[in-house]
This record gives C-alpha cells, structure tokens and sequence, in this order.
C-alpha cells in the first residue's frame, strides 16, 4: 500500500502551512522595522494625533 494517507496529508499542510504564514510574518516583519522605513511608520503613527480643521466637530 502507499503512505501517502489522509493523516499523512493533513500533517504535511499543516506544517507546511504553519512554515508558509512564519515566513510571510517575519518578512512583514523585517519591512515594517527596516530602518529605512522608520521615517515613514513614524509619521504614519502621529497622523490620527494631528488636529485639522476640517476633521473637528462643531
């Protein structure tokens, strides 16, 4: 018989799936604390802190 079963299958996706989506975060990761983008996170966070006229309710 071959050991290619269900259980067999379900396993390699989930481990697969786990590595997939640790890879995909860590490279988010990394973008997100690249020091070349700090400039850019670091306005994008004082944005909703800043007041404009048109944003003020009456």
């Amino acid at each position: 018989m071959s050991g290619l079963t269900y259980e067999t299958v379900a396993k390699f996706a989930q481990q697969g799936g786990t590595i997939y989506f640790g890879l995909i975060f860590l490279g988010g990761l990394i973008y997100a604390l690249w020091p070349r983008n700090r400039e850019v996170f670091n306005r994008l966070a004082q944005m909703p802190l800043e007041q404009e006229d048109q944003d003020v309710p009456a």
